[in-house]
């Protein structure tokens, strides 16, 4: 087998070095877990599973999608469940993506032009940073959650773009911290900008019902695109960009993650349509948030606050500076059945690195306060 070239290994060499090499391991299935996405534990139900099962038999069963969806792909429960999802985060109209990933290479690669100027939370998702490499216009970072720092960039460049867009996170992933979006919408009604929004951490966990960031606050259709993941609450697989009709036929026209692929499959497709029949019973979700209150009320007894970063959403990070102390910290309490998994840099930036803890509906109190317990006298 040819080798992989010099430049190369000493990439992988400095990774090992600094001990920041990524690997993978199999999900220990044992634990008690505080380190998966699936807030709501939709993943492993068999109600989800069997209704996902009944659809896909009415649907007619179909293993493959044949093709993009522009060819032999879109089948009638594509277009079934869009019309669901757009209806359910109160949409115009919503476009199935194959992944969170594919949804954001595919919308901010497409919609961005020459003169335009795109200005992004310097926290935002890594594929919204592939999208935006995709795309033709100016892009400009600005300071976290900071709406000074974006309105002097507003400002700087209104005049001479085209269209000014603003891309947020909902709920950041790394940090778990929620977007002031109230307030990122009025200042881009006041400056005629157009914000799009990440939801992929806040659908199925804020808002009734799970509807979202954007739906709680009732500013959903002041915004001019949401991206709703079913990887993380939802328990399945696949995205949805929403927004107007206009946005999804250009979508449909002009964005080549979504026309240059095969369609999503339908088995994929039924679970989704199943998991949203499911949420939309808030059982789930109201489990969830008593956990958070729950968790939050923990830290303040035990005095862990100020190890973590605010947030009221499943994310929860507390700070361990320095890989090598974050990966022992780490070890330790995985070795006592609690699956909790570091966050190196470069992931994050040197110094902050963390635990990452997400809670979930079937955590019980028992665990959170144990797991608590154990990392107050790990850090402290």
């Amino acid at each position: 087998m040819q080798e992989l070239p010099t430049s190369l290994q000493k990439k992988l060499q400095d990774r090992r070095k600094d001990n920041a090499l990524r690997t993978l391991h199999v999900a220990n299935p044992l634990g008690v877990d505080f380190y998966s996405n699936d807030y709501l534990g939709f993943a492993k139900s068999s109600v989800i599973a069997n209704r996902a099962s009944h659809v896909l038999l009415d649907s007619g069963v179909q293993n493959g999608s044949t093709g993009s969806r522009l060819i032999s792909g879109t089948h009638p429960l594509h277009l079934e469940v869009e019309n669901e999802l757009a209806q359910y985060h109160n949409a115009q109209s919503g476009l199935l993506y194959n992944s969170g990933y594919d949804a954001n290479v595919g919308l901010f690669s497409s919609i961005l032009q020459k003169n335009d100027v795109l200005l992004f939370d310097e926290l935002i998702h890594a594929s919204v940073r592939d999208g935006i490499r995709l795309s033709t216009a100016n892009n400009y970072k600005f300071k976290h959650n900071n709406l000074a720092d974006l309105e002097a960039k507003i400002l700087r460049f209104k005049t001479a773009a085209t269209t000014i867009y603003i891309a947020v996170e909902t709920v950041y992933s790394m940090d778990g911290d929620v977007a002031p979006l109230k307030k990122l919408v009025a200042l881009c009604e006041k400056h005629n900008a157009n914000l799009i929004v990440d939801e992929a951490h806040s659908g199925g966990v804020f808002g009734d019902y799970g509807k979202g960031l954007a739906c709680e606050l009732g500013v959903e259709s002041k915004i001019f695109a949401r991206v709703h993941t079913f990887g993380k609450a939802l328990g399945c697989h696949g995205a949805v960009v929403l927004g107007s009709s206009d946005l999804r036929d250009y979508l449909i026209n002009f964005s080549r993650a979504f026309i240059y692929t095969t369609a999503i499959p339908l088995h994929a497709v039924a679970t989704i349509k199943a998991a949203f029949a499911e949420l939309s019973k808030g059982k789930a979700i109201n489990l969830l948030k008593e956990n958070i209150t729950y968790f939050k009320n923990e830290l303040e007894e035990l005095h862990l606050k100020d190890y973590f970063i605010e947030s009221i959403s499943a994310i929860q990070c507390c700070l361990v500076p320095g890989n090598d102390e974050v990966k022992k910290v780490a070890l330790s309490i995985q070795e006592q059945g609690f699956l909790v998994k570091p966050i190196m840099s470069p992931t994050v930036p040197k110094g902050q690195e963390r635990l990452r803890i997400c809670l979930h509906a079937h955590n019980s109190k028992k665990e959170i306060k144990d797991l608590l317990l154990l990392l107050s006298s790990l850090v402290k």
